[in-house]
């Protein structure tokens, strides 16, 4: 499966909810999407079929592809500790969800385009890998010559105490660079993902 990049709205109505963060369009229409969607009665769908729709909800919020997911999965499945909430720790490092939760973009897609564009180092070293695990103590931090970038600025000035919205993180807005503390907890992520259901899908 390819990454997807079709509408944002309409992938949110059909999971129920704005996984790509606020979206006027989907508080208008809050239900599934297509010619009936507002009407349509819907089946009671099978256990395996909810397990499936949390584990297609993570990887669409978060951008992943499949067999990514699947070794993010295998690695937390590894770890010591519940592995659902492992699994949402290691998809909370990967380089371009710090990008975003840092401010420095709006959404996760487009903090992975500028990841991919060069335009944030890792501990002063250029990295156009938006899938990079960063590991607790990492310092991110937008290029010198793109810190003039509108957007940049425009975003980073939006968003100037991250650290009392995800205290995992300390920002530094003139600087625009950002470090990564620690692993968050997971009750302070603020994804509405049932990880349970997605380690119950891996088991069958």
């Amino acid at each position: 499966m390819a990454r997807y990049t079709g509408p944002t709205t309409k992938k949110a109505r059909a999971f129920g909810e704005p996984i790509y963060g606020p979206d006027k369009y989907f508080e208008r229409r809050k239900y599934p999407p297509g010619q009936h969607g507002a009407m349509k009665r819907r089946k009671q769908r099978s256990d395996y079929a909810l397990d499936l729709q949390e584990k297609q909800k993570a990887k669409y919020t978060y951008g992943v592809l499949e067999r990514q997911f699947r070794n993010l999965f295998d690695k937390a499945a590894a770890k010591s500790g519940v592995t659902g909430d492992i699994l949402l720790q290691l998809l909370e490092s990967r380089l371009d969800n710090m990008v975003y939760r840092m401010g420095i973009a709006k959404t996760r897609r487009s903090a992975r385009q500028l990841v991919t564009h060069g335009h944030i180092l890792v501990d002063g070293v250029l990295t156009n890998i938006p899938s990079m695990l960063l590991k607790p103590g990492s310092i991110v931090s937008v290029r010198g010559k793109s810190r003039g970038i509108d957007i940049i600025q425009n975003n980073v000035n939006a968003k100037k105490d991250i650290s009392r919205t995800y205290g995992w993180i300390e920002w530094n807005s003139d600087k625009m660079e950002g470090r990564f503390l620690a692993y968050p907890e997971r009750e302070k992520i603020p994804e509405n993902i049932n990880v349970q259901l997605i380690v119950e899908l891996y088991s069958k």
